[in-house]
């Protein structure tokens, strides 16, 4: 019964309670959707880093992070490769010889990474295929193709099948290079990786730094479910401790210090708008009081306890915020469906973002387990806003309270 009389009780002054409601309402829509785009923004930016920019886990010579010199290589990588590949979780490996060099073309030059890949193999560990704007993914180009990123090719003002040359050093320290011809340009969402990287074949460039084909600088690992890097990691560290094994979240640690961040920007954002919807639920419910203290204490005096009455004032708090709530809820549920199918484009500050390394268009995502945590904070809220209020009320005195001329 107490249910029913408070459900009625707000809706005896229509204008006042759907003021409230419809400012929760939007504050709710406001904090549920940016946590949404948020989460969007950043799982993009991680899908990137671990599709494109480094796989799940890599494998290096120890030495070889400190110093970035071709000489600190692994011996044996692609027995080690197909041992990998046979552990459950893992859905690609690929070899890598990687070198710092200069490219230059006709008119200029620049230093990038050059890595070496068997193509094939890599097909299946990252996309960069698929970020291909012109040409072909190391097709098209009989001897010594080359792919490189659009902002490298902008910066060396080439094309495809122009002519680049790349100047490195041997093993044992000799200058050496190789003229390659552009076969494909890629573009990805960062234009600092597209202007450091450039990929060539795996056999070209070992024979430019006189390597043997069975070693390596890198293996990049693609698994097939999150969460299960870190237990590979160390499986793999174990069988092979003389070498460096890293996830992606030790390769680039400001990833994961951004991914753990977004749940406390999440509680902080949602808490500053749940305060500042506190206070107007706690005016609206001392407001409702005082309109109506000659009727509670006409239900004091006829028996109700102060318990009911302290109930019933908190319901109607809960009630106001939770239709609110859901309302807010539901909205932003509606309107991030929608954006994530269309997305929503930034490309007015394309470049900066790309700069940064973040897509401009952003697909916003949420999860059932923020829902459920806005709507528990939702009633909470309610309930709290509600205990001045309520306790104003179970102090009156009804002989009082019926004298009082309303």
């Amino acid at each position: 019964m107490i249910f029913a009389v408070a459900w009625r009780n707000i809706w005896r002054n229509k204008t006042r309670s759907m003021v409230i409601i419809t400012s929760v309402s939007l504050g709710i829509f406001a904090g549920v959707y940016v946590i949404a785009f948020m989460y969007g923004w950043v799982d993009q930016r991680v899908k990137t880093v671990i599709s494109t920019e480094v796989s799940h886990i890599q494998i290096h010579d120890p030495q070889y992070l400190e110093t970035n010199e071709a000489v600190d290589f692994i011996t044996g990588i692609n027995d080690m490769r197909q041992e990998i590949i046979d552990y459950p979780g893992v859905i690609a490996v690929s070899s890598r010889v990687i070198v710092n060099c200069m490219i230059s073309s006709a008119e200029t030059g620049s230093g990038v990474q050059l890595t070496g890949v068997d193509p094939d193999n890599e097909m299946l560990v990252t996309d960069i295929y698929e970020k291909i704007i012109d040409g072909e993914y190391f097709e098209n180009v009989s001897s010594n193709p080359i792919v490189i990123g659009a902002k490298l090719a902008e910066k060396l003002n080439v094309g495809v099948r122009s002519r680049v040359v790349i100047n490195l050093a041997e093993l044992d320290g000799t200058l050496t290079g190789g003229a390659f011809r552009v076969a494909g340009i890629y573009q990805t969402t960062n234009t600092a990786y597209d202007e450091t990287h450039a990929f060539v074949r795996e056999s070209d460039l070992r024979k430019l730094l006189n390597l043997n084909e069975n070693s390596g600088h890198q293996i990049a690992i693609l698994l097939g479910e999150p969460g299960i890097e870190n237990r590979l990691a160390g499986e793999l560290a174990e069988k092979w401790p003389e070498l460096s094994v890293m996830t992606w979240t030790e390769i680039l640690p400001e990833m994961q210090l951004l991914t753990e961040n977004m749940n406390v920007m999440m509680y902080v954002f949602v808490g500053i708008i749940l305060l500042a919807l506190g206070f107007g639920i706690v005016n609206t419910m001392l407001m409702v009081i005082l309109e109506r203290v000659k009727e509670l204490g006409m239900l004091m005096a006829v028996g109700m306890n102060r318990g009911r009455v302290f109930s019933m004032v908190i319901l109607e708090s809960v009630f106001l915020s939770l239709t609110g709530g859901i309302t807010g809820i539901a909205l932003a549920l509606i309107m991030t469906a929608i954006t994530s199918r269309t997305g929503i484009d930034l490309g007015l500050w394309a470049e900066g973002l790309h700069a940064m390394g973040y897509a401009s268009v952003i697909y916003p995502q949420i999860d059932f387990n923020t829902v459920l945590t806005v709507t528990m904070l939702v009633i909470v809220t309610g309930v709290l806003s509600a205990i001045y209020p309520a306790r104003k009320a179970i102090r009156l005195n009804p002989a009082e309270a019926l004298r009082i001329d309303m």
